[in-house]
């Protein structure tokens, strides 16, 4: 699940070069490793076109079986697909019968966008 990342204030002393940062906000460990788990959902192509697709249609949820076709793989692949983006928080599932429909987080691509922004 996708939270707004927790900054830390660090004084980045003892380095080398022409000038000293000071005072940065940077991620800590804990909002580290939950981001790069949020990332690693991302970082495989299917994945971020399924995410793309279903963002281009918001805020309509997505049927399963409209995204078969556009990415050219088996129902249960991206089904496999749909559920690594669902434990990661990125996507929210809707079951209607016997189809599942999908919605991206909005807030939780916020929060991607957010962690990664300087401050």
């Amino acid at each position: 699940m996708v939270t707004t990342a927790t900054r830390t204030r660090l004084p980045l002393t003892g380095l080398t070069g022409c000038c000293s940062p000071g005072d940065v906000t940077v991620l800590d460990q804990d909002a580290a490793i939950q981001l790069a788990t949020v990332l690693k959902a991302l970082a495989e192509p299917t994945r971020l076109r399924l995410v793309s697709m279903i963002a281009a249609q918001s805020p309509e949820p997505v049927c399963v079986c409209e995204l078969v076709e556009p990415v050219g793989l088996s129902q249960p692949t991206v089904s496999h697909h749909l559920k690594v983006l669902l434990d990661a928080g990125i996507l929210v599932r809707e079951q209607r019968g016997k189809w599942a429909y999908f919605s991206v987080v909005t807030e939780a691509l916020s929060a991607i966008a957010g962690a990664l922004q300087p401050r």
